[in-house]
């Protein structure tokens, strides 16, 4: 039986006890901040880079994971025999589909499979994990990718930022942008809709937001079994907490996890920013 392994990208953030459990690879994008460069993940933690985001007068930018960052981690895997599937941040949000792509390109005829998530954060993780855990089952290389594929269709973000001040310097609000210039105190609800990031609506206060949040998870959610959860928070620990027991409380799931935004997607979202990543019917 050939053996599999799997590559992420350091946007899927997924906490690194599941990294250890299921052997993943992950290829970290790139922080820019004046004139030093970081791996996410790696060079920086989320902890120290919103400690310095807050007090920085320079702001940092990103770039996508890197050609080299996925031909060190190919070249490894293909010389211990393995087949690999990768599996990467929505095509429309970041370039690292580009660099995978580049990577492969370098070993000739290699059993390298790349997937484009459309989605990032933990919905991209579960996407990771479910492939994983078929993997783990006995499945090879053409049912992973069938299940990578149809993953993507079951997965989805919501989420809620104090400013779309990150996400519009960055370009990434698609839809989003229409909310530019609201009052101080209203709180955009945004969604992760076929790999862009889109508008949904506005609120008014943080307690709102998080409770509309709920609602449309249940919406998202509605019929479909099993539901995963997972939170996405960019140093707002306790309103992550508190959003994910509230979903918790009002979804069954079978399995709900505590994640943080790395710092290449905290770069574009912006402090204070909590929803919640999912997969649901599959």
């Amino acid at each position: 039986m050939s053996k599999i392994a799997l590559v992420t990208d350091s946007t899927a953030y997924i906490p690194k006890d599941l990294v250890e459990k299921y052997k993943l690879n992950v290829a970290p994008q790139v922080v820019i901040w004046g004139d030093k460069t970081y791996e996410d993940g790696v060079d920086i933690q989320p902890i120290e880079f919103y400690e310095r985001l807050s007090k920085a007068s320079v702001m940092p930018s990103t770039s996508q994971a890197t050609i080299a960052s996925f031909e060190k981690i190919y070249r490894r895997l293909l010389e211990e025999d393995y087949e690999i599937l990768t599996i990467v941040i929505s095509d429309k949000l970041s370039g690292t589909m580009n660099s995978a792509i580049q990577a492969r390109e370098m070993f000739s005829n290699a059993p390298i499979e790349i997937v484009d998530s459309r989605a990032v954060a933990m919905a991209l993780g579960f996407q990771v994990l479910s492939v994983a855990k078929a993997r783990d089952e006995g499945a090879n290389m053409a049912e992973l990718v069938q299940i990578a594929q149809k993953a993507s269709n079951h997965t989805g973000v919501i989420f809620a930022v104090d400013t779309l001040e990150f996400l519009h310097r960055g370009g990434r609000i698609g839809g989003g942008k229409r909310f530019l210039g609201t009052a101080l105190k209203i709180k955009p609800l945004l969604e992760l809709r076929d790999g862009s990031i889109e508008a949904l609506e506005q609120v008014r206060t943080r307690k709102k937001s998080m409770q509309r949040l709920v609602e449309l998870l249940e919406e998202r959610t509605a019929g479909k079994s099993p539901v995963r959860l997972a939170t996405l928070h960019a140093n707002a620990y306790d309103d992550a907490r508190e959003l994910l027991s509230m979903a918790t409380e009002r979804i069954q799931s079978v399995e709900s996890v505590f994640s943080e935004v790395s710092p290449a997607v905290g770069t574009h979202a912006g402090p204070g920013t909590v929803g919640l990543a999912f997969m649901a019917g599959m």
